[in-house]
């Protein structure tokens, strides 16, 4: 058993080559550990609960130009829509019915005022339909600090803002140099949610083009220095829409599910009590692997509660899974995966990361002190 055997068992360190090693190295043992590590810190620390969080995908419509993104302002193929206040509505109430304890409004990105008013008024029609009692996560990419209060105080409690990589020159090549893409305008977003008290979520794009291992262990580190509390990362697929689809990648689909894999369990070690996704881009690569993913350590699951007829037009990536599948359906599906890994699904629960209490705890210590 080498040094890395023995830091699992004890606590992970953050340092560059002990990270780089865990994601890359050939040693099965030391591969099987990892996962078995993860699991357990996971439910000691966070509970072996699985979290649902029903995805509506409320808009397909962009104003950015992310090059790898299948629905970008640029990509004319695909049919643009909006979905009704009341299917919105009425995909809340199904979560709540269905007793899934929350949702996420995914969006494409857009910070006109009829956007930021229309979000605000379905949040505040999501409180008043379900009592008050449904979780709301939202996903709708760089706001201004004053948008995302008028949102919190609506009543959105969470927010998942993806960093896609905490490598500002990587970041670079995934976006037009128009000046409305900029990683410094990212990082910035990210503080205001922590500041305006949301539930802070990011994630990373795994595999890309140009991206090596030690950038990876980078991505961890900032997860980790950021403090943030929920992560969704995946690995990164190309898509029929996308701009980067001539560039040359070092890591193919199987690399990157891989990569994926460990890159839950490694940050399932570094930061133990944060709620961390078993995202439906791993799906797309193997069928298993949102499983596989929940046997690394990751405890949220996110069912598509989006109606069937806006499904196909709602694809970041090529061969998006569950396009014919309705909400029933979905859930339906996971609970029985659920069944064989040993975990328990939270019906009725919100699932907020301990790691938000403990963060904003410690921060109101400090201020007292």
């Amino acid at each position: 058993m080498n040094k890395y055997h023995n830091y699992l068992l004890n606590d992970l360190s953050s340092d560059r080559e002990t990270l780089v090693e865990l994601l890359t190295s050939q040693d099965p043992i030391l591969r099987e550990t990892l996962f078995d590590k993860a699991v357990m810190a996971r439910n000691l620390h966070a509970g072996n609960k699985i979290y649902f969080r029903g995805l509506i995908e409320y808009s397909n419509k962009c104003n950015k130009d992310c090059k790898y993104c299948g629905i970008r302002v640029d990509n004319t193929t695909t049919t643009r829509y909006t979905m009704t206040d009341n299917e919105v509505i009425e995909a809340a109430r199904f979560a709540w019915n269905n007793h899934l304890g929350s949702v996420v409004i995914q969006s494409g990105e857009r910070s006109d005022k009829a956007f930021i008013t229309k979000i605000t008024s379905l949040l505040e029609k999501i409180r008043e339909a379900t009592n008050d009692e449904l979780k709301v996560t939202l996903s709708c990419g760089e706001q201004t600090e004053e948008t995302f209060r008028t949102w919190f105080k609506a009543g959105g409690s969470r927010y998942l803002l993806r960093i896609e990589t905490s490598n500002s020159g990587l970041f670079e090549t995934l976006h037009p140099t128009d000046g409305k893409h900029l990683f410094k305008t990212r990082l910035r977003a990210l503080e205001s949610l922590k500041k305006t008290g949301y539930q802070t979520g990011t994630g990373v794009m795994i595999g890309l083009p140009g991206q090596t291992a030690e950038m990876l262990a980078m991505d961890l580190t900032f997860f980790k220095n950021f403090n943030v509390d929920m992560v969704g990362m995946g690995p990164y697929l190309e898509t029929e829409g996308s701009d980067m689809n001539d560039a040359v990648n070092q890591w193919n689909q199987a690399e990157r599910l891989e990569l994926s894999l460990r890159m839950i369990a490694v940050l399932r070690l570094l930061m133990k009590d944060i709620n961390i996704a078993a995202s439906t881009a791993l799906q797309v690569i193997d069928p298993e692997a949102r499983i596989a993913a929940i046997h690394c350590g990751a405890n949220v699951l996110m069912p598509n509660i989006t109606p069937l007829q806006y499904r196909e037009s709602y694809q970041l990536y090529d061969n998006k899974p569950g396009l014919t599948m309705d909400g029933a359906q979905n859930v339906h599906y996971w609970e029985e995966q659920i069944k064989h890994t040993g975990c328990l699904p939270a019906w009725d629960e919100a699932g907020d990361p301990l790691h938000y209490y403990n963060r904003t705890r410690k921060h109101e210590s400090e201020l007292i002190q």
